[in-house]
This record gives structure tokens, C-alpha cells and sequence, in this order.
């Protein structure tokens, strides 16, 4: 279940591929990241293989032991680490957050994975070009929990969200959801892989869709 967001007739599929227009110049691209990675590195991969019109100029991560900044070495992308503890507030993080994303170029920031609540700080500086994913059908399951929210009510779908970000978390326009059944033999881990499946998938053309609104 692919759908752009405010235009329910133009539909998406997982699988389709979005046409690179070649003059146009590839989207700047600044991402954040809290673990592991994947979603990070899943973008990455689609640009290479020619899916996504962009470049990633920074990866900053707020954990010193994230794998993503393991990943971004693999990459070859610069990694910026921002320790949220070494900071006094959620502004004064946001704000140097801002300052690294100007320093190194970035136009879009994607947030891939990270496990911070932003403020107005970030989001007024990029204006409707900042890109959450979560692991629900939004507005259901909000937080930092959402699989194991839904594992635990018992419903039979859920699966991802791709959306613009607003201050109030996981809220802001919907650019692409991804459905994922819950199966009777599911576990919580079955889950989530299946989940970052479908979000690995729909995460770049999301990106790609954003910046043609």
C-alpha cells in the first residue's frame, strides 16, 4: 500500500522506478541517524544504483557507538558525531545540528532512524525539507515503540511511514506508506525485519517525491 500523500490518484508502487531527469541537479542531502544504520545505507545504495538524484554530504549521528558511523566510512561520507549528552538542551543540539548541515551544503534533511525529538530550531531552517521514517501506518503507533505498540494490540497490518516532519512527533504530511501483515507465527523481531524491508524500499522514492511537491 504506496500512496503519495494529498494525492490519492497517483499512486506509487514499491517497485517501480522513478525517472532521473539528468539536468537536474542532484538533491544535497543531510541525514541523521541514531543505530544501526540500515535506512542510512539503503539511500546510499539507491543512489548508486541510479534510483534517487542525490548525494549525501553528511551523516551526523548522536550515539558515539551508532553503526552508521561505520557504514558511512564505508561509504565514504563524512561523519559528524553530536553526543546529545554534551548538550544542555534540545535548541543547543538542534543548533549545531543546523550549523553542520550548513557547513557541509545540505538542502534536505533525512532522518533515518533518529531517536531525538526535534525542534522548531531545525525544522524552520529547513522548511518543509525534513524527512522522517517510522515503523507505523501513521497516525497510528506514534513513539519510540511503534512495533512492539502494534504487536501488542493485536492488529493484523501495520508496517511504515515516510513523512514530512512537524513539531509534533510523527506527525506532518504523509509522502508514502509501505503495508506489512502481521503473521500468526510473527515474533517482534520477525516484524521489524519485514518492516525496515518495505522501509529500505520506500524510503528514496519517498525523497524523490518530496522534492517534486
Amino acid at each position: 500500500m504506496i500512496a503519495a500523500s494529498n494525492d490519492p490518484p497517483s499512486l506509487i508502487s514499491p517497485n517501480s522506478e522513478l525517472p532521473l531527469n539528468p539536468d537536474i541537479a542532484p538533491l544535497k542531502l543531510g541525514v541523521l541517524a541514531s543505530g544501526s544504520g540500515s535506512n542510512f545505507e539503503a539511500i546510499a545504495q539507491a543512489i548508486v544504483n541510479r534510483q534517487l538524484n542525490a548525494k549525501i554530504h553528511v551523516l551526523i549521528y548522536n550515539n558515539p557507538n551508532a553503526k552508521a558511523a561505520e557504514r558511512a566510512a564505508r561509504w565514504h561520507i563524512p561523519a559528524v558525531l553530536l553526543n546529545h549528552r554534551d548538550f544542555t538542551s534540545r535548541e543547543a543540539l538542534d543548533g549545531a545540528i543546523v550549523q553542520t548541515l550548513s557547513d557541509h551544503d545540505v538542502e534536505w534533511v533525512i532522518m533515518a532512524g533518529w531517536m531525538r525529538i526535534v525542534t522548531n530550531g531545525l525544522i524552520n531552517a529547513f522548511r518543509d525539507r525534513v524527512i522522517n521514517i517510522h515503523p507505523s501506518l501513521l497516525p497510528s503507533f506514534k513513539g519510540a515503540h511503534a512495533i512492539q505498540q502494534a504487536f501488542d494490540a493485536g492488529v493484523k497490518i501495520t508496517g511504515c511511514t515516510v513523512h514530512l516532519v512537524r513539531l509534533e512527533v510523527d506527525s506532518g504530511p504523509i509522502l508514502m506508506q509501505a503495508a506489512v501483515p502481521i503473521l500468526p507465527d510473527d515474533t517482534l523481531e520477525t516484524l521489524q525485519t519485514r518492516i525496515q524491508v518495505q522501509e529500505h524500499r520506500i524510503f528514496p522514492r519517498a525523497i524523490a517525491i518530496a522534492a517534486q511537491l
